[in-house]
């Protein structure tokens, strides 16, 4: 059955580089990252938040009309809000597609740690610059522990999603942990 492979969690934690290399091993699966489409709209740069709301109904176009075509879609996007989360599940399920949900996690203080780190050793994503000073204005560490906290909230909303710990430096291994529970 075709599958909506939704990877959830913290920003920082792998999202997209998971999805990336899931795509990389798997021919014909889309990477529908919605931080990358948000990029393509006039004036990202300048109002993010406002391009991600843009491009997300785009997006729940692109999702299900790849699923309808018989191909999985992988989806790194953080969505707290189950509202949010249902929209993805319903464009899946008017597809006939499975939706999966996977949540990477770490400890709360270690995804604080990531997201400050994310970038700034290794390769950058546009967004990122963007991503950094949303945080800072919007309450900085506080509003990183927030987002770990509405993820462990989320969970309990959400029982059918599974946790795949994300290891940080351990791009392989968590990786692996990610295919396998998708098996």
């Amino acid at each position: 059955m075709t599958r909506l492979i939704h990877l959830n969690g913290p920003p920082g934690i792998g999202k997209s580089t998971l999805a990336r290399r899931y795509v990389d091993e798997h021919p014909g699966v889309l990477d529908c990252d919605i931080d990358v489409l948000r990029s393509l709209i006039g004036g990202w740069q300048q109002d993010f938040g406002r391009a991600g709301a843009l491009i997300r109904p785009a997006a729940l176009a692109l999702v299900e009309a790849y699923l309808r075509e018989g191909r999985d879609v992988v989806l790194p996007q953080l969505l707290m809000d189950p509202g949010q989360v249902t929209r993805f599940e319903a464009a899946a399920t008017r597809a006939g597609a499975a939706f999966v949900e996977r949540i990477l996690m770490d400890t709360a203080a270690a995804s604080v740690e990531r997201f400050h780190r994310r970038g700034v050793a290794g390769p950058a994503d546009s967004w990122h610059a963007q991503a950094r000073e949303i945080v800072a204005a919007e309450g900085g560490d506080e509003l990183l522990r927030a987002y770990h906290s509405g993820l462990e909230r989320l969970l309990v909303l959400r029982p059918e999603a599974v946790v795949v710990t994300s290891i940080e430096g351990e791009i392989d291994r968590t990786y692996d942990s990610l295919v396998a529970s998708l098996a």
